[in-house]
């Protein structure tokens, strides 16, 4: 560009204007490159006025200088389009000789806005404006609660599975003293989350208080104050077989698993799954190889295809103030043992304390139960855990009103944390028993981790 001109004083001089105007518009927009191009015209007129030669011919210069003189005097909205046009044939020859192979990109005109959000974008401004105490209000009703329809049809489809067993052990097995079945769990006490997905079915034993008396797991060669016995007495008396339940004997002591065994054959391996299938209209079948006694429920109303719904067969007995089920999960290699659940207990007692507040512990229970089962992190972490930190949090004088339901949140997060680093988290009803005692140091060392980047972010749990 320096060199192509007849004078070098002019074409370079020249040069620098165009690409001062080939670019201001870019930098000042269109207002500003509008007052400099007229600025830089008129002085670039001046300049070649004064160096040019008597010989040359003004033709095309006076026609520039027309269209400057028709730019000053013409209205506004013409003006607003003189200017633009000048200037862009500024941009032009500037560019032609510069030689470029591509034309100066122009910036697009913004886009009007509307004055309605898109809905996507309007929810993430929403979230954003949003404090942590909205955010825990909102994530407890999206994605804790249950739908009443949701959970009415998995207890209706529970009841009528339950009525079929029991029906069918009175029918098949008249000697077996058995009493009334009845369905309990976090399902019927309104603790359940994310999803309606299991219900246990209690399956009482009716024994015989003069022959069986039950033994605490601390006085057990076991050791575990949940890890109970029950035991035969007065054999000299009342000999082997006064008992229906004397045949699933282990020397003194009732079996938990021959108890589940027996009942095992009778249910999972007896009743006709096919025609309670189509009675029912869902597809009820036993899940096999599992400790459990665990019924697998598909094509429930209002369910996905994918998704199942679970009945877990509980023997239970009930001597005096203990309650014990045939928990093989968890008892394990010992078939004498029978599990003493505190789940009553413990479901009980925060009903009662919630009566006198506004059941703010029923929600933080669920709202901590929801996050446990939605993070892969803390899915360890199950209700009677959760449970056991909420009573004892209520043996301090807090706050449980509405408005303190965030605060008592991570509260509890943060009871949580003291009782991973001890390694220690006593049962409320059994101070003896460690809750955390099944856990490896990796399972505590991942779920600190987890509350302690909480403790900072606690958005981190509402996804």
């Amino acid at each position: 560009m320096y060199y192509s001109g007849k004078r070098r004083g002019e074409d370079g001089i020249a040069a620098v204007i165009d690409f001062l105007l080939s670019n201001a518009r870019l930098v000042l927009g269109l207002g500003g490159a509008a007052v400099l191009g007229i600025a830089t015209l008129a002085v670039k007129r001046l300049i070649e006025r004064a160096g040019r030669p008597p010989d040359e011919k003004p033709d095309k210069k006076m026609t520039d200088s027309w269209e400057e003189l028709n730019l000053v005097s013409a209205p506004p909205k013409l003006l607003h389009k003189g200017i633009e046009g000048a200037l862009m044939k500024q941009i032009a020859a500037a560019t032609k000789k510069a030689e470029l192979s591509q034309p100066i990109p122009l910036p697009s005109p913004e886009p009007q806005r509307c004055d309605a959000e898109p809905p996507q974008r309007q929810r993430r401004m929403d979230l954003c404006a949003m404090t942590f105490a909205e955010r825990l209000q909102q994530y407890y009703r999206t994605r804790v609660c249950l739908s009443a329809e949701e959970v009415c049809v998995a207890q209706q489809r529970a009841l009528d599975i339950a009525t079929e067993i029991q029906a069918f052990l009175h029918s098949k097995h008249v000697d077996m003293p058995l009493g009334d079945m009845m369905l309990a769990g976090s399902l019927l006490d309104d603790l359940q989350v994310v999803k309606a997905d299991h219900a246990c079915l209690i399956v009482p034993l009716q024994l015989e208080s003069s022959l069986w008396i039950p033994i605490a797991g601390e006085d057990t060669f076991v050791g575990h104050p949940q890890y109970c016995m029950v035991r035969r007495e007065n054999l000299e008396y009342f000999p082997r077989g006064r008992s229906y339940w004397d045949r699933h004997l282990l020397g003194v002591y009732l079996s938990s698993r021959l108890v589940s065994e027996q009942l095992g054959k009778a249910v999972m391996e007896s009743m006709n799954w096919p025609s309670l299938s189509g009675t029912l209209e869902c597809d009820v079948r036993p899940v096999l190889g599992s400790p459990e006694l665990k019924l697998e429920i598909q094509g429930l109303s209002g369910y996905d295809d994918g998704e199942r719904f679970y009945i877990t067969i509980l023997p239970t007995v009930r001597l005096g103030e203990m309650t014990l089920t045939a928990q093989r999960e968890i008892t394990g290699s010992f078939d004498y043992v029978w599990y003493q659940s505190l789940y009553t207990s413990e479901t009980a007692r925060l009903a009662t304390l919630d009566k006198e507040d506004s059941e703010v512990r029923r929600k933080c229970l669920k709202t901590l139960k929801a996050v446990c089962r939605n993070c892969p992190a803390l899915r360890k972490l199950n209700g009677s855990h959760l449970s056991s930190v909420i009573l004892h949090m209520s043996e301090k004088d807090t706050d449980w009103s509405e408005s303190a339901f965030a605060d008592r949140f991570l509260q509890a997060i943060t009871e949580l944390i003291g009782y991973l680093e001890t390694g220690i988290l006593p049962s409320y009803f059994k101070p003896s028993v460690n809750l955390f005692q099944g856990f490896t140091e990796d399972d505590i060392d991942e779920m600190g981790f987890m509350l302690y980047c909480a403790v900072t972010k606690p958005e981190i749990l509402l996804v």
